[in-house]
């Protein structure tokens, strides 16, 4: 029971350690970081806003790839060049496109390209309803020729049909079993 616990113990402070050399490795270089506390907060405010490029879903507050770490570079020369928050999403929509934003902007492509599946879910659902209302199609029926010509035929070709074969006769006609 003992070693279990100590087992146990060292596998927490195991998990402790890594979690912590993580946390420490993800910090950015605090030689990179603005002086004043209130413009570094703006960066990393704009860093959890921006996507990087090369790991795609990750803020660049995120990654460690290199170029989060020059986008990184670059949200702080514009934000100690005096330019606002707006002007820095500006300055890197127009260099990465929108593709750098983690929340995309509202516009009628967006609204088109979200929309879409919705919109075709919509519409099968009802193309879908529109045939579940519709009457069945009417089998038709034989004419009394057809009949006769059709028992006919069964009579004659019933010792024809191989057996198991799911056919049987039916009062002159051959039939499929269900």
């Amino acid at each position: 029971m003992i070693a279990v616990r100590r087992v146990r113990t060292g596998v927490l402070a195991a998990v402790a350690a890594a979690s912590l050399c993580m946390a420490y490795a993800s910090a950015d270089d605090p030689a990179d970081r603005l002086p004043n506390p209130a413009l570094e907060a703006r960066a990393r405010h704009l860093f959890q806003q921006l996507r990087c490029v090369q790991c795609q879903n990750e803020s660049i507050d995120d990654s460690q790839a290199p170029i989060a770490q020059d986008l990184r570079h670059i949200v702080r020369a514009q934000i100690t060049a005096g330019q606002t928050d707006a002007q820095v999403r500006d300055f890197l929509v127009q260099r990465y496109g929108e593709f750098i934003l983690l929340t995309p902007t509202f516009s009628l492509g967006n609204l088109a390209l979200w929309m879409t599946p919705f919109a075709l879910i919509v519409l099968g659902a009802g193309y879908l309803w529109i045939k579940s209302r519709q009457p069945a199609v009417e089998v038709p029926t034989l004419t009394e020729d057809e009949q006769r010509a059709l028992e006919a035929m069964g009579a004659e070709d019933q010792d024809m049909l191989p057996p198991h074969s799911g056919l049987t006769n039916v009062r002159g006609a051959v039939a499929i079993k269900h």
